[in-house]
């Protein structure tokens, strides 16, 4: 296989990624609600009401600070944000966002081939 050949593999390739990571993505985002966050109790603000989270509450931080230390309290943040991609309509822009990267790769690969 020659290295136009490749070339032209790749650059296809990257295409389809894109086309239908997008269209996947689009579909979870379409097809989602947001994700419930955990809650401990409910705060009512002009009638609306809006669920506690119990990693909000100093208590919760002083105590993760207390046995782990800070890095403990920066872990528990980074866990809860990175657990969050993966729910709801975050999905659908995970998935969007992965799929651009992984096209964006294989091209700049293909890209970088000699020719001939």
């Amino acid at each position: 296989m020659s290295n136009n050949q490749l070339r032209l593999r790749l650059t296809l390739a990257a295409l389809v990624v894109l086309v239908l990571g997008g269209a996947i993505a689009l579909a979870i985002y379409a097809s989602s609600d947001d994700a419930a966050p955990e809650s401990i109790g409910y705060i009512v603000i002009d009638g609306l009401k809006y669920p506690v989270d119990p990693a909000d509450s100093k208590r919760y931080k002083r105590d993760l600070e207390m046995f782990g230390g800070k890095a403990s309290v920066l872990f528990d943040e980074w866990s809860r944000w990175f657990s969050r991609l993966w729910q709801g309509k975050a999905l659908g822009v995970t998935i969007a966002a992965l799929s651009a990267l992984v096209s964006a790769l294989l091209l700049l690969f293909a890209r970088s081939l000699p020719p001939g």
